[in-house]
């Protein structure tokens, strides 16, 4: 299945399928001096992932609104489309935890 954002998400994000692959394009919301890519890795619940990752010593980003209606909970924003947190890894390469939102 492909997905597309929908309002004013529609040219932010989209998804493509690959087999059971599910691989997500992120346009970022600021013009970067470098090139931004980042992983996003699906997660069931959000809150629960990133709490077991900050016990193991991983650091997030601060969370930022992805719209007029987001709300911000420590490192996670949350909107109508689910929740993202933010995270480096060692390298400093930009990692992406979502949860879908359930609709």
């Amino acid at each position: 299945m492909n997905t597309r954002a929908e309002g004013e998400m529609k040219n932010s994000w989209a998804s493509v399928n690959v087999g059971k692959t599910e691989f997500w394009l992120v346009r970022p919301e600021k013009h970067e001096k470098r090139d931004l890519a980042y992983s996003a890795f699906v997660v069931k619940d959000i809150k629960k992932t990133v709490s077991g990752l900050k016990k193991k010593g991983l650091k997030f980003l601060p969370a930022e609104r992805m719209g007029a209606d987001s709300k911000i909970d420590g490192p996670i924003s949350y909107s109508p489309y689910g929740a993202g947190a933010i995270l480096k890894d060692s390298e400093g390469n930009l990692l992406m935890l979502w949860e879908t939102a359930q609709m």
